[in-house]
């Protein structure tokens, strides 16, 4: 698409569809900004499978009004087709970003507009409580709008199923397509208010209520000796947090109070991403300051966290996303067979991109592992799937993690309790949370992971990203580090073939656009695009055995060159 079409489809935008705001904002940039303008309208905002990002303004590839307006007047026209003998319900939450709350109110308008019954939370409350009241209220649908860790002029918009879970085929491609199919000046803007309900309070008790039953040990006698720091990163977790840690019974709980005001400018962080261990340098200065077991800091939506522990030395450490999930795993597994409830009708969710340590861990306990594509609406769907089997728990590496099944999506909630429970155990069975992570190296080896991600913005970006997945596609990797490459993943043509032999296996997954390469010892390489970032993502796992927890920083060492060989090899440092 050349400069000109794009301008021709940029003043599609100064007709009577648009209201005189937006109008004016597209004119001045057709006027003074044209690199700026091709930016907005050179593609649409899209819809993905589980919903849309993106940088807020106006423009089909911004959000606004009008592309959260398209998407809920397809979404409403979709389910007004699927349930045409009732009167569909959906429920709506939001975060603390910029226009979240504005937002929220223009998608319950158009709902409404449209026949169908809403519930629209009072204020901002986390994500996983939105996944959580879907079924709660028997709701067909929930949207929440947030950007997760996004910098704070994005916004976004998350589409989720009866089932609690973001949306999944066939839903998602039916929803797309109908979207896809409308014009701006079908969007039904007039409310009907008698259809919208504002809740709050009655479905916040019943969720941290519903936390503090799956997520504590009824045991553990000693939570007042664990001394806790939390910080909400300026995010909802400030609406759950501090009841939930009441009700379960801890007492010694600090929040950061420079973080705990909801701010969508988040001006204490560069970035409310609590991967990045400068996120949580003012909870972990604060551990320092008063002597703190752990620190534990969550996302702006609050599904994900970061979880801090002081290491063999005393020291602070930010554990990983795969060190998280794989604590909290062998913990709820060694619950469950303390309690006898295992009995092979259980099973843990992973995904194709986080550790297999947490593989190792559930066949130590001879318990299924299920493996599915990244996100959590993956793991919402096993558990679906497999309603006859007992879901224990479920993780990804990017520090989210779901505790049963009474919320079908990353829930920071109870994973915060759940670490807590952790750490207040271990203190009082005299090891601690850090320990536990190295025995549990010492019985299944010594998994080290990195993550790389690279962004490439604009069309350029896209292109150049589009060509490096074609490259590794078409010229595979044989050889890394002096191993044999054996197996090639494509998650896109679902064949996994083995470099060595020529024999190709069948990938019963859906389509998705990674590659995961592996070698004989175990070491892997996945490289996957983001789908709601112009970024690609590249995770590097290896492993070793571990003969003692003494001698895990040399074996931690010996993998950690082991990945940058392999980076620079690929030419991505």
């Amino acid at each position: 698409m050349d400069q000109n079409q794009i301008i021709t489809r940029a003043k599609e935008w100064l007709t009577g569809t648009f209201d005189g705001e937006t109008q004016n904002e597209v004119q001045d940039l057709i006027d003074t900004n044209i690199e700026e303008l091709i930016d907005r309208f050179y593609k649409d905002t899209e819809f993905g499978t589980g919903g849309m990002r993106g940088m807020m303004g106006a423009g089909i590839n911004r959000i606004n009004k009008y592309t959260l307006g398209r998407a809920t007047q397809g979404l409403s026209n979709y389910l007004n087709a699927t349930f045409p003998k009732k009167q569909p319900k959906a429920v709506i939450a939001f975060d603390c970003r910029h226009n979240s709350k504005k937002f929220a109110k223009i998608v319950a308008d158009v709902f409404s507009a449209n026949g169908i019954k809403v519930f629209l939370f009072e204020d901002l409350r986390p994500t996983p409580e939105l996944s959580f009241a879907v079924r709660h209220l028997g709701c067909d649908a929930g949207i929440v709008l947030t950007a997760s860790h996004n910098p704070p002029e994005y916004n976004g918009y998350k589409v989720y199923w009866a089932d609690g879970g973001q949306i999944v085929p066939p839903h998602d491609v039916n929803i797309i397509n109908t979207v896809n199919n409308l014009y701006f000046s079908e969007i039904k803007f007039n409310a009907d208010e008698s259809l919208i309900e504002v809740i709050g309070k009655e479905v916040d008790t019943v969720f941290v209520d519903g936390a503090v039953q799956n997520g504590i040990i009824p045991s553990l006698k000693n939570r007042d000796n664990l001394k806790i720091v939390f910080t909400s990163l300026h995010g909802t977790s400030i609406v759950s947090m501090p009841d939930t840690f009441a009700k379960a019974g801890y007492k010694d709980v600090h929040i950061v109070e420079e973080q705990r005001e909801p701010d969508g400018n988040f001006p204490t962080v560069a970035s409310p991403n609590p991967e990045e261990p400068a996120a949580l340098k003012m909870a972990t200065d604060l551990a320092d300051k008063i002597g703190a077991d752990i620190v534990i800091g969550t996302d702006p939506d609050c599904d994900r966290l970061g979880v801090a522990v002081r290491n063999i030395e005393g020291k602070m450490t930010l554990l990983n996303g795969n060190q998280t999930m794989s604590v909290m795993t062998d913990f709820l597994l060694k619950k469950w067979k303390n309690e006898g409830k295992l009995n092979g009708n259980q099973f843990i969710g992973t995904t194709i991109v986080s550790s297999e340590l947490v593989n190792r861990i559930s066949e130590s306990y001879a318990i299924e592992t299920k493996v599915a594509l990244t996100g959590f609406k993956w793991i919402a769907k096993m558990i679906r799937d497999n309603d006859t089997f007992d879901f224990i728990g479920g993780g990804e590496e990017s520090f989210g993690y779901m505790v049963g099944d009474f919320v079908r999506d990353k829930d920071a909630v109870t994973s915060t309790l759940l670490a807590c429970e952790i750490a207040a155990w271990a203190k009082e069975n005299g090891t601690s949370f850090y320990q536990e992570l190295l025995n549990i190296y010492v019985r299944n080896n010594y998994y080290k992971e990195h993550l790389i991600s690279i962004t490439k913005k604009g069309i350029d970006g896209a292109a150049q990203i589009s060509q490096m997945m074609t490259d590794m596609r078409e010229n595979p990797v044989k050889e890394i580090d002096g191993e044999v490459i054996e197996s090639l993943s494509d998650y896109e043509s679902s064949i996994r073939t083995n470099l060595i032999t020529g024999e190709k296996y069948v990938i019963n997954l859906p389509k998705s656009n990674v590659l995961i390469y592996q070698t004989q010892s175990g070491t892997r390489i996945a490289a996957r695009p983001s789908g709601t970032e112009p970024k690609i993502k590249f995770y590097f796992s290896a492993n070793a055995p571990l003969d003692k927890a003494s001698n895990a920083k040399i074996v931690e060492s010996q993998l950690d060159k082991k990945i940058q060989r392999i980076i620079k090899e690929m030419k991505l440092n």
